[in-house]
Formats: C-alpha cells, structure tokens, sequence
C-alpha cells in the first residue's frame, strides 16, 4: 500500500500536473514549501513550478543550492535529475530537472519537484533561485529579491523561512535526528553499532560459559 500511495502521488503531483485556476496564472511564481523547516535541519524541499506560457510548456528545471551536504531528488516518470557538487568540497550546488521528450508540464499547469536535503543554514530564510526552461527555448531566472519598499519583483527567487533548531532534539530530519541522516549516508554506521552490541552480548555469554565450566569441575573435583 505504501509503495502503491507513493507512486500515486509522485505521478499525480508531476505529470498528471493540476490545472491552474485562470485568473491566477499570470500571478504564478515558482516557490518552495517545506512545513516546519529548521534551522541546521534536513528537509524535503517541494518546488511548485507553474508554466507561465500559452503557448509552450515546461521542459527544464535548475534551482540553486546553497551547499548542502546531501541532496537527493525523488524519481519523477519522464523527468531525469542532475545534482551538481562542488569538486572540492563535495556539497551540492543545485539540482537540475530535465524531461524527456514529449514530455512537458503544459500551458495551465503546474508542476512539483522534491528534493530531500540539508543540512538547511543556520538562517532565518534561505532563497533557492531557479532557472525555468521551456519547450520554445525561452528561459525565465526566478532570481529577483524584493525591492527596498517591499514590493515583490516579476521574477522572485524562491524563499523559505527556517525555524529555530530545537535545543532538546537538535536539528529536525524528516522527523529523525540529524545523527540518522549520518547513519542513512554511511550505511556502516548502522552495521557498526550492530556489531558492538551483538559484540558485547558474546562476551558476556562467554563469561558465563567460563563460570559454568569452573563449576562443573570444582563438583567433579569434590
């Protein structure tokens, strides 16, 4: 079932894309939501990204990252995804979505694109600016910040506002701690804590062997 509900909703949300209300096209931004984003946290970062366009539909996606240590973007049918990293440091510097061909998020549509990240800045906001492709080759920079009065540019770059990181649970990860992304990147780090404790539960039925065969013999012996 769960499998079932998870592809369900990666194709709902992309590909079968919702239709925009008509009156609220021409006001459609690209943004990102991530209810309860922390501070420090790993989150799943939710791109909503609407075509603008009568006339073509979106084919290409890149958001900038602000040099996260782990990125990993969710399987989309007909999409490829490209996460870039810096070659010396090795976190990821953005995340690039590209469809196949015949495949597009049309006119009056839109389309949502997830990545599992972190950890987030240790920020108040956090912007993830966007390039958006479409299928005439027309490019739109979702990069622009707000003008010194407040006004919303034509072409805002996504933001998202961080809570505080909890002092008694630390950073937030997908509800985990950030010590269970370190165990879900390294793999052994899991194994390894297996190992200790089937490691000391050995011990301990060793010594208890060893006392068992003392026994036996100081009997045999009287």
């Amino acid at each position: 079932m769960k499998v079932f509900a998870r592809r369900a909703l990666c194709a709902g949300s992309m590909i079968g894309a919702l239709a925009l209300a008509g009156s609220g096209l021409a006001s459609a931004h690209v943004s990102v939501s991530a209810p309860g984003a922390t501070q420090g946290g790993y989150e799943v970062l939710t791109f909503r990204v609407p075509t603008e366009s009568d006339t073509a539909g979106t084919t290409g996606l890149t958001v900038t990252l602000p040099g996260l240590r782990s990125a990993r973007t969710e399987p989309m049918p007909g999409w490829h995804s490209t996460v870039t990293k810096d070659p010396e440091s090795a976190l990821a510097t953005s995340v690039t979505w590209t469809a196949d061909p015949g495949v597009e998020v049309g006119p009056g549509q839109f389309g949502e694109f997830r990545v599992s990240a972190g950890p987030l800045p240790e920020t108040t906001t956090v912007d993830f600016p966007a390039t958006q492709t479409y299928s005439d080759g027309s490019v739109v920079e979702w990069d622009q910040q707000p003008a010194a009065d407040g006004t919303e540019p034509e072409h805002p770059a996504p933001s998202l506002t961080l809570e505080p990181a909890s002092a008694e649970g630390g950073h937030a990860h997908g509800g985990q701690s950030a010590t269970a992304d370190t165990e879900a990147d390294d793999p052994g780090a899991g194994d390894d804590s297996v190992a200790r404790w089937l490691g000391g539960a050995g011990l301990v039925l060793g010594a208890l062997a060893l006392a068992l065969a003392v026994g036996n013999t100081i009997r045999r012996r009287s």
